[in-house]
């Protein structure tokens, strides 16, 4: 989106570049199962200032004294874990990049979490789309001033604490398999920690424990990157492992209540320029009568599942539990990121880390560029120029 910056970086693209791409990023990990595109997204001063306003419209709510209060029914009775602390640890927010009534480039929200991303990915990426492709050295995915090591510094901040390294543990179901491992491993590289499945620990009394070798070792953090709703059908798991619903002697980074409270649900409270229009389904007086400009979304899915696009009124009257959905006015998405044969659309993630006794601090991005129906690699896999990628911003 800056020109300057595109027509450069197209000018002088090939395939054996993107090549050299891939395989730095796998070397010494593990294949990518997921497709990172050909380029990253040259982010204009004008779009990052609305990204970091919009970001802070929707912090200024979380950190509104009626939040939890509003929030409290998002969390499934059977998932609610003790022990939750007053904040996430971790803020993603995802913005379609589209343009205004000016024809300017505005962030309109689509998804938000309180809860991990590739925050060690992204931090490899940025600097490997740099080397690889001979980038300028004033080009940054970092916001705030921040460079890689303080970066690094406030992530191993949130994360490890005042704990050693083996005595934290990033967690997911299986994690080695996991379509995301490779950013599990690079943060063991970045930090230290270990990478455990759910059925690698094991308590005793309510303190946590994992194996090494004939060593029993205790927990003090899980780096939880394990969403429930995944597991509902397999808690016989608990069983062999623990049953997080109990109450335990472990930190949660960050704690799972929050996954339910930082996501679709808080959309419908929000009033910014930068969020569309978002009611709970429950609450729709009326059918809208132009329902082709609206998305109807179930509240706890992720990926984009279960989402409808092409919304009729039977679907609406044909949801049992309108509950746990909400109607979203349709953004739409500019195709401002310019590949060789084309406009292709993007999605911009902000990423916050948030410490304890701090305030959230914005401090890197995910990218994703599209071309299919809905951003997101299982929608784009016959296509080029689409994937994950990064925005790089000037210093």
């Amino acid at each position: 989106m800056i020109a300057q910056y595109r027509k450069q970086f197209n000018a002088s693209f090939s395939e054996e570049k993107y090549r050299k791409l891939i395989l730095a990023l796998q070397k010494g990990y593990t294949k990518i199962p997921f497709r990172v595109a050909e380029t990253p997204v040259f982010i204009p001063a004008s779009l990052k200032e609305q990204l970091v306003a919009a970001g802070e419209d929707i912090i200024n709510l979380i950190k509104g004294p009626d939040f939890i209060a509003s929030t409290q029914n998002a969390i499934p009775v059977q998932w609610n874990v003790p022990g939750e602390n007053s904040h996430p640890h971790f803020l993603t927010f995802d913005f379609g990049v589209c343009k205004d009534e000016q024809g300017k480039l505005t962030p309109k929200l689509i998804e938000m979490q309180g809860f991990p991303s590739l925050y060690g990915f992204q931090a490899v990426l940025g600097k490997a789309y740099k080397s690889t492709f001979k980038l300028p050295e004033n080009l940054t995915p970092y916001f705030g001033g921040m460079d890689e090591g303080e970066y690094i510094d406030l992530l191993k901040k949130v994360i490890v604490g005042p704990n050693q390294p083996h005595e934290v543990a990033l967690m997911d179901l299986d994690a080695p398999n996991q379509k995301t491992a490779i950013d599990f491993f690079m943060t063991q590289a970045l930090l230290g920690i270990k990478i455990l499945s759910l059925t690698d620990i094991f308590k005793e009394g309510n303190e946590l424990f994992y194996r090494e070798g004939e060593q029993k070792i205790r927990l003090r953090r899980i780096y939880n990157r394990l969403i429930f709703d995944e597991i509902a059908g397999q808690i016989g798991l608990f069983k062999e492992s623990f049953d997080p619903r109990a109450e335990l002697d472990i930190e949660w980074i960050t704690h799972p209540n929050w996954f339910y409270r930082i996501s679709k649900y808080t959309m419908p409270f929000l009033k910014s320029r930068f969020v569309p229009e978002t009611i709970f389904l429950n609450t729709l007086k009326s059918t809208p009568p132009d329902l082709e400009n609206y998305v109807l979304k179930p509240l706890f899915s992720f990926a984009g599942m279960g989402v409808i696009i092409d919304v009729k009124a039977s679907d609406i009257h044909g949801i049992p539990d309108p509950e746990n959905w909400i109607l979203q006015k349709k953004v739409a998405y500019e195709p401002v990121v310019q590949a060789p044969d084309g406009g292709v659309k993007v999605e911009i993630r902000l990423m916050y880390l948030w410490p304890e006794g701090e305030a959230p601090r914005l401090c890197i991005n995910l990218a994703r560029l599209s071309r299919g129906k809905m951003i997101g690699v299982r929608y784009n896999q016959d296509f080029d120029w689409v994937g994950g990628t990064i925005g790089l911003m000037e210093q």
